[in-house]
């Protein structure tokens, strides 16, 4: 089969492994995504679920973070690793989003890539899980389970995998087969240790570039 027609067993093997994917960043509110995928850098989306709450409970609204000295965000985020950074982009986004959107987050990808600490990847996930468009998010686990089920061939650039699997995949499916790749990747096409292709949804189909 070709490139396409593996990327449609694949999202029709995994919609059936995994019916309930959703984002596993907890949040409300889309400036609370945008917050919580910076932090999320480097650092694994369970940690971050446990620090946000104790940095909202402080600084409550866009407003309030905007307003907040970048050393007091820091202090709150820094379990999450690189601090500092984190901390100046949280508060040079939110001061962006108060002084030119009026507070909200915008609805469109080039514009989400002008704010502080915004990337393709964190675009992308706002513009699928907020606003409900086309959207694939080029992390660890879409990088590594594309190329090794055949998806993309040897591409570990994020923009470039993204770019290849936009002309595989129905632009309707790519945000939650993103989300399926992230758990199919976690439970069993792990990175740390030997892949767990025995119970693999996709061993039918995977090209097994491992």
């Amino acid at each position: 089969m070709d490139k396409k027609e593996l990327a449609l067993e694949v999202i029709s093997l995994l919609r059936d492994e995994y019916p309930d994917a959703d984002c596993t960043l907890e949040y409300e509110e889309a400036w609370k995504l945008l917050v919580s995928v910076r932090l999320a850098a480097q650092c694994t989306d369970e940690r971050v679920n446990k620090i946000v709450p104790v940095l909202y409970e402080k600084f409550p609204d866009v407003n309030a973070l905007a307003d907040a000295e970048v050393s007091e965000i820091e202090e709150i985020v820094k379990p999450c690793g690189l601090g500092h950074s984190k901390a100046r982009d949280i508060s040079a986004c939110m001061k962006m989003l108060r002084d030119r959107f009026c507070g909200q987050v915008p609805d469109d990808f080039d514009t989400l890539l002008t704010l502080p600490g915004v990337g393709r990847k964190s675009a992308n996930l706002v513009m699928g899980d907020v606003f409900g468009k086309p959207a694939i998010v080029t992390d660890t686990h879409c990088i590594r389970l594309s190329n090794r089920i055949g998806l993309v061939d040897g591409i570990k650039e994020p923009k470039k995998v993204e770019m290849a699997l936009w002309k595989i995949i129905p632009p309707e499916e790519g945000n939650l087969l993103c989300h399926r790749f992230v758990l199919h990747g976690r439970e069993v096409c792990t990175a740390r240790t030997k892949p767990y292709c025995d119970k693999c949804c996709l061993s039918g189909v995977c090209m097994k570039n491992i």
